[in-house]
Parts: structure tokens; sequence; C-alpha cells
């Protein structure tokens, strides 16, 4: 019986992924800050979270964050 083991980068990669699905830009990367996974590919991360993003459309989400949280 053979039994397949991941390699690290590859479940890093998969738990990324998941995460990347599930929680805001922001808190993705405020999570890799605290977790130091420094060692991930940061460019190509980047490339993938804000794939088609351009500056003015990162401006406007980052705008109606800001005053989401006025309000609250």
């Amino acid at each position: 019986m053979k039994i397949n083991i991941d390699k690290d980068p590859a479940i890093i990669e998969e738990a990324l992924q998941v995460l990347s699905q599930h929680l805001e830009q922001s808190k993705l990367m405020r999570f890799l800050a605290i977790c130091n996974l420094g060692s991930v590919d940061d460019l190509n991360l980047k490339e993938k979270l804000f794939e088609g993003e351009t500056v003015d459309s990162l401006y406007e989400k980052i705008k109606i964050l800001e005053d989401e949280n006025k309000i609250m």
C-alpha cells in the first residue's frame, strides 16, 4: 500500500487558498504576518489575491470599508 503525502509547500498553498476564500484580504495578510509565513512566495500570493484589481478599484474598496467602520 502506498500513501501519498503532500509536500509542505503544497499544503501551505492549499491552506492559503481556503483562507483567502473565507477571510478579507487584509485579514489574510495580517494572519500571514502574525504567523511569520514570510517564506511563502509573497509576490505570487499578492498576484493571486489582487488579480484583476487596479489602484482605483482597491481604493474604492478601502473607502467603503473605512466608511463602514466609521458607522460602527
